[in-house]
């Protein structure tokens, strides 16, 4: 009974692996990064040596993993990957350090999560590629001091303010991926439907990447969900049409606001007039975790505009209260156009 289900997750994960980029040159956006990225490549293998240390911030699924991925197969080496919550202990960071061939790449996901005690092991790592371990406890303590092969550490991060200065300055270059625009996310998702041999028109593309929220991971899930419903309604070819039907059925609408983000609209307008409403207060009314909140939904609320941060809390926008086709309170006229006297 188990064969069936490893053989699809086997040709699951085989095609989530085929949608990420593996050159420059397949990979659509952020051009900014990508040029100091190129330069910084084309300089180390003139020099035959180890790319300097990288630190990517951003939200997610913007293709942080996605360019180490990338880094790792223009440079011709492994790329090693792991996360911050994982790394609990420093005998964790040697394991991983000491299993680098030279010029390797070691990619941290959510790299501000490593406990503090262990993120200053890596300061001597990055800096003279050596850790110093300490063996047994008490009496019998000593310190152990491992060479490690020259390698390239890339960070990755949701949250670049809580990496503390130390850590921060020690990379060489430090970047940020903004959310995609438009016309950028229906080249992915044009990319993803070719790869997926799914028939899908131009505008069906954009109708896919307007409500994608400027990520490419979401566009990609999109993709396949638009491709599950057009299957079972016999349509052969994905247009505007079907795709604005399918994302319909996820409560997904043309500003790419879906559920939850309306809850959070509404919950601030129906029981709090708008706001202004602490995180907390709100993250309990909606049944969500704050932190969520914060980290997941208000980014691209505040972002478009529906939502704003005050030093009081949460409060709607005009262009909020109309997403929900609810009218507009006149104080909140007042503060979108404050009279200046």
């Amino acid at each position: 009974m188990n064969k069936p289900s490893t053989k699809l997750n086997q040709a699951n994960l085989s095609e989530a692996i085929s949608l990420r980029p593996l050159s420059f040159s397949d990979f659509i956006g952020q051009s900014k990064t990508l040029e100091r990225l190129k330069i910084m490549v084309g300089a180390a293998r003139q020099r035959k040596d180890a790319l300097n240390h990288i630190l990517i911030s951003g939200p997610p699924g913007l293709g942080k993993t996605t360019l180490a991925h990338i880094l790792g197969n223009e440079m011709q080496v492994h790329v090693h990957i792991s996360s911050g919550p994982v790394i609990e202990k420093a005998a964790d960071l040697a394991g991983l350090l000491t299993n680098l061939e030279i010029n390797d790449i070691l990619f941290i996901d959510e790299i501000h999560r490593i406990p503090k005690a262990v993120e200053e092991y890596l300061y001597s790592a990055m800096e003279d590629f050596r850790i110093d371990v300490m063996i047994d406890q008490g009496p019998n303590a000593r310190s152990v001091r491992l060479s490690i092969p020259k390698f390239t550490l890339i960070g990755a991060t949701t949250r670049v303010g809580l990496l503390t200065a130390p850590l921060r300055s020690r990379f060489t270059l430090q970047t940020r991926l903004d959310h995609y625009e438009c016309q950028d996310l229906s080249k992915i998702v044009a990319r993803t439907a070719q790869i997926l041999a799914i028939q899908l028109t131009e505008t069906g593309a954009k109708e896919i990447a307007s409500r994608s929220r400027g990520t490419p991971r979401i566009a990609n899930n999109l993709v396949h969900f638009v491709r599950d419903y057009a299957s079972q309604k016999n349509n052969a070819v994905i247009d505007r049409q079907v795709a604005s039907a399918a994302l319909h059925l996820l409560d997904i609408d043309e500003c790419g606001l879906d559920e939850m983000d309306k809850r959070i609209l509404s919950t601030l307008a129906n029981s709090f007039q708008g706001g202004p409403a602490g995180v907390h207060t709100l993250a309990v009314a909606i049944g969500e975790q704050a932190d969520t909140l914060e980290e997941v939904h208000e980014p691209f609320l505040i972002q478009e505009g529906y939502l704003q941060r005050t030093p009081q809390g949460r409060q709607l926008t005009a262009k909020g209260w109309q997403a929900i086709s609810m009218q507009v309170p006149q104080r909140d006229l007042q503060l979108e156009h404050p009279v200046v006297g």
